[in-house]
């Protein structure tokens, strides 16, 4: 479990209200849902979405800027059900919103679409997107999971901190806390070392599914392959530190790698490959370039991530508001 040293305590008191940003992407087209735009689903008592869960415990952790990484095409509709509330308040709480808009024509100088390519480039594109709003340390998240109150207060406290440019943190789910019940999930599953501190590889691994045995003890399997249930796992929750006043260092290799990814990549595979975040930095990893601190947290996460799993998600924030995790007027307690 992550825990301050008392240096540490110091060094936040210091710095907590420095300058801490929430990336939200939230573009994805959302293929396994079924049609519409999962990431704008009701799932809360007065129809809030999972994003407005996030937004309250980012906020709640001290980060107090948030930018929001959509497609053009869906503006209306995100500004209609979130976008437009969510700026009310955070002006109320002096904290900031922009937007970034994810095209699949924001590609490398040089390089070409593919014909018939329709789907965006994915989350290292996303990221890329913002790369222009962002002067501070930064948090990215996926809009359709919701993570759990500690995670973000785990990844807050270690971004004020300082750290090298090569450094990252991300939060370590548990698989088997991360699983859907209708169908295969992607994830991404970390190989750890220094006593589980350090991630030393991230495999993108899809087609995860539950199982349970005859002792009903939850595991897990991707295309019949039995993995860990216990292992950590990427949910896209990453922490990326920046030197005061400039753009965190790591933007600068997404970008340089993005043209890698055109090179390498797509030629291979130009209708489907996909720029991730996972893929990237296991690869960093792998080179020696970067270090990646695991923040573990025992929390459950859950999302839409099929149409079936909507009634789940609903259920879960009714028991969340019913144990006092949340207000049923959900930002209430911050205002």
């Amino acid at each position: 479990m992550y825990k301050d040293t008392t240096k540490q305590k110091e060094v936040k008191e210091v710095k907590k209200f420095m300058k801490t940003t929430l990336l939200i992407m939230a573009a994805g087209i959302g293929s396994r849902f079924g049609g519409g735009i999962k990431q704008l689903e009701p799932v809360g008592m007065h129809d809030e979405i999972i994003m407005d869960y996030s937004i309250h415990d980012a906020i709640e952790a001290g980060f107090n800027k948030i930018i929001f990484v959509i497609r053009k095409d869906i503006e209306d509709d995100f500004r209609e059900r979130i976008g437009n509330r969510v700026e009310a308040i955070a002006n109320r709480l002096g904290v900031e919103i922009a937007y970034a808009f994810q095209d699949l024509a924001s590609i490398p100088e040089n390089c070409t679409i593919p014909a018939d390519r329709t789907k965006p480039w994915g989350t290292g594109q996303a990221v890329l997107a913002a790369k222009d709003l962002i002067r501070e340390p930064f948090m990215v998240i996926n809009a359709d999971d919701y993570y759990g109150k500690e995670s973000f207060r785990q990844l807050h406290d270690w971004l004020i901190l300082e750290h090298e440019d090569s450094a990252v943190s991300m939060a370590g789910f548990i698989l088997k806390n991360t699983l859907s019940e209708n169908g295969g999930v992607t994830r991404g599953v970390c190989t750890v070392a220094d006593g589980h501190t350090h991630i030393i590889d991230v495999n993108e691994t899809s087609n995860i599914i539950q199982t349970v045995d005859e002792n009903g003890q939850i595991g897990a399997s991707a295309d019949g392959i039995p993995l860990d249930p216990e292992s950590y796992v990427s949910m896209n929750m990453w922490g990326f530190p920046a030197k005061e006043g400039c753009a965190p260092a790591f933007l600068a290799v997404l970008e340089e790698k993005f043209r890698t990814f055109f090179e390498e990549d797509v030629p291979a595979n130009p209708l489907k490959a996909e720029y991730l975040l996972p893929t990237l930095i296991g690869g960093l990893l792998r080179a020696g370039s970067y270090t990646v601190k695991v923040l573990e947290t025992k929390d459950k996460w859950f999302g839409v991530t099929y149409k079936e799993d909507k009634a789940a998600v609903v259920e879960s924030f009714k028991k969340l508001i019913a144990d006092g995790v949340y207000a049923e007027d959900l930002y209430s307690d911050l205002l």
